[in-house]
């Protein structure tokens, strides 16, 4: 006879069940500590290698005058919440994996691009995952989150050897609407004052600026004055604020499976539960210089059934966190452990790549230069005497 499945196991099967919500909607709305009035900084970008955006902040203008910024990515997001997995009790609900490269260790969840990231590809870990990625492909996902759970959490992409591919389960993006984009100025006067004549250009010291190319190598040594005008200097959000819309995507989650029906029931349980810790305890706060957001008070948690159908959801991150803890100890976390990155490999990888570079650049050249023309009847004329 079967042991019975402890209760807080069944507890939100529902979310598992093919029938069951697509997915659990977040929306919130956050403000600038100073105030809904105050200045933020939303990240910048460099410029689109065609030019098409010139770079700056990521504001996207409509024909009738709104717009829209990017304040935090999906990406940025999943990388702010990621690591709440290396701290507090929520360490033992996945297996800590830790590189050595030198003197430096880095944890599997810093790694940006998670168990895809070339810090753990060129490790003694390679042979384990690159099987972990080939049974991802053949539909068995069970080897990839005994390694690494929280890449099927916040997705993956093995770009660079297998293909293979994880969705993200949860996407949570910052943004805010109608903003007024500002300019900042500033000066840097070297040498402490504001004299036109730095105290390096006294001929006992540096002497005067010679030229164009002498002013910019004392510029960025802090030798000379830099004016620095007409840089980004943050936006005001209009009416509608600045919000959060985070999803988990239960639809998503429903397909991870292994290969049989209990181990594939057991799989699903173990990353719902680290889904859920991580969708209830969305990051807040510090955003980057200048920008610390917070809730504003406003704040939606619904349930969104296949019909359109919302409905509250009451979950609370304790509860989340009580589930997960169990369904980690149904499904066994993997130990953790210190893994070396191996040098030769990584070598070896860059060499495999400009090796193929070099070849497609031949295979390119060969092409280009069309099919050799045959000269034999040519020649044979030239060497024929006329009648």
């Amino acid at each position: 006879m079967k042991p019975k499945t402890p209760d807080i196991l069944q507890k939100f099967d529902h979310y598992l069940a093919i029938d069951g919500p697509p997915a659990l909607v977040i929306r919130e709305q956050l403000i600038p500590v100073e105030g809904n009035d105050a200045v933020f900084f939303p990240p910048t970008y460099a410029a689109s290698e065609d030019k098409t955006f010139k770079g700056g902040y990521n504001i996207n203008e409509f024909t009738d005058g709104s717009n829209i910024v990017l304040v935090d990515s999906v990406g940025s997001q999943a990388n702010r919440i990621e690591p709440l997995f290396k701290t507090g009790d929520y360490v033992k609900l996945v297996p800590q994996i830790t590189i050595k490269a030198g003197e430096k260790e880095i944890n599997l969840l810093d790694a940006g691009h998670r168990a895809g990231d070339a810090i753990v590809r060129c490790s003694s870990l390679q042979s384990d995952l690159q099987k972990a990625f080939k049974d991802l492909l053949q539909g068995d996902a069970l080897p990839l989150a005994n390694i690494a759970p929280t890449s099927l959490v916040f997705g993956v992409w093995d770009s660079r050897d297998t293909q293979a591919k994880a969705p993200r389960l949860i996407s949570s993006t910052i943004r805010a609407f109608d903003v007024k984009e500002l300019t900042r100025s500033a000066q840097y006067w070297a040498g402490a004052s504001p004299d036109p004549l730095t105290v390096y250009d006294n001929e006992s010291v540096l002497g005067p600026i010679k030229d164009a190319k002498d002013r910019k190598e004392r510029s960025t040594s802090g030798f000379t004055h830099v004016p620095a005008t007409g840089t980004h200097g943050g936006v005001i959000a209009g009416a509608k604020g600045i919000r959060r819309d985070a999803t988990l995507a239960l639809a998503a989650l429903r397909l991870l499976s292994s290969n049989s029906d209990e181990d594939s029931l057991c799989l699903r349980r173990y990353i719902l539960g680290l889904a859920l810790v991580a969708f209830t305890k969305l990051p807040g706060g510090y955003l980057r210089q200048g920008t610390i957001l917070v809730n504003d008070g406003e704040r939606t948690f619904k349930e969104v059934a296949a019909d359109g159908t919302r409905t509250d959801c009451t979950l609370t991150h304790k509860e989340a966190l009580e589930y997960a803890t169990a369904a980690a100890a149904a499904f066994g976390v993997s130990d953790s452990r210190v893994i070396d990155f191996d040098g030769k490999a990584a070598k070896a990888d860059l060499a495999g790549k400009a090796a193929v570079k070099a070849a497609k650049k031949a295979a390119k050249g060969k092409a280009s230069a069309g099919p050799a023309k045959d000269t034999s009847q040519q020649s044979a004329s030239a060497n024929t005497p006329s009648a």
